[in-house]
């Protein structure tokens, strides 16, 4: 076991991007965000997850964004970047313009453009070549339903032994291939769940934490539940994941990234509308958003 690992645990949300009248990003709004953020017991900030809109940013604004985050942070929260890269090459150079822009750590994907040929040895080699090279520790990031692409529970485990290799977020949504990887990687290396669906079991079965879609907008929610389960409060945890379960879905897999926004508005943040070809979600889902935010009863603001 490696004790030198870097770590990270708790509720994180993968943040979105805000973008102004004219379709540029929006750092203020972004900075509003954060510091609001800030008072609650959030971990820290994933920029360009899945829900950061990364590939419709150029590089000068992921720069300024995490430039932003890092600058609006609240002292002891991370700050995880995320690669979104196909090449070795790309993949290391986008972890030290992290770590120059003050990121903790990155969040790096598989690679998928060439699926065919992201057999275990080539993802195995990719992630330790650039662990080997990364400033940054960093995390895998599993999401085979966006990549056609799955790394197995023994290829993590192969990972786990180098240390710059910190641990991974897996958003799989598949509760008996997480259940392999906890089982296969050592009590050092933290796995973090990228499904709501699955929190509460994910949890109950030795995940480290979350980075969560619906921790955007309902980030009270998903900490009290991470932190029932550490008290071994089942009932009150699994009440939770019961509430929390619409909310996460209609900003997934329902409504996606521009769900999210519109939640987010809704929740008192800046969503905004997501960049093109992405549009806001159509005024027809509007009852819909409003309703599953009363029935989950984590909102105590006007919805209309």
């Amino acid at each position: 076991m490696d004790s030198d690992r870097q770590h990270i645990a708790g509720i994180l949300p993968p943040i979105t991007t805000p973008f102004d009248d004219a379709g540029g990003v929006d750092l203020g709004a972004l900075a509003a965000n954060i510091e609001r953020y800030n008072r609650t017991g959030l971990s820290g900030y994933v920029a360009f997850g899945s829900n950061g809109e990364a590939v419709h940013l150029s590089a000068e604004e992921r720069g300024r964004v995490l430039e932003t985050l890092r600058r609006s942070a609240a002292p002891g929260r991370a700050l995880i970047a995320g690669v979104n890269e196909q090449s070795t090459v790309a993949a290391i150079r986008a972890t030290r313009q992290a770590a120059d822009a003050g990121a903790d750590m990155a969040l790096v994907i598989t690679p998928y453009f060439y699926k065919a040929a992201m057999t275990q040895g080539t993802l195995r080699r990719f992630f330790l070549e650039v662990a080997d090279a990364s400033p940054l520790p960093i995390l895998i990031y599993n999401i085979p339903q966006n990549t056609g692409v799955m790394v197995a529970a023994m290829t993590f485990a192969e990972l786990a032994k180098h240390h710059n290799v910190a641990g991974l977020k897996d958003s799989s949504g598949n509760m008996a291939a997480l259940s392999d990887t906890l089982a296969m990687v050592p009590g050092d290396f933290d796995v973090l769940v990228g499904s709501a669906a699955i929190l509460y079991p994910a949890l109950a079965a030795g995940a480290a934490g979350a980075i969560l879609a619906v921790a955007c907008v309902a980030p009270a929610a998903c900490i009290e539940l991470f932190e029932m389960v550490g008290a071994g409060d089942h009932a009150r945890a699994l009440d939770l994941q019961r509430r929390l379960a619409p909310l996460a879905s209609l900003v997934t897999t329902e409504l996606g990234i521009a769900g999210l926004k519109a939640v987010a508005d809704l929740a008192g943040f800046v969503g905004g509308a997501p960049r093109g070809p992405l549009t806001r979600v159509n005024e027809t889902h509007r009852p819909r958003i409003e309703a599953v935010m009363r029935d989950s009863g984590f909102f105590d603001r006007p919805l209309s």
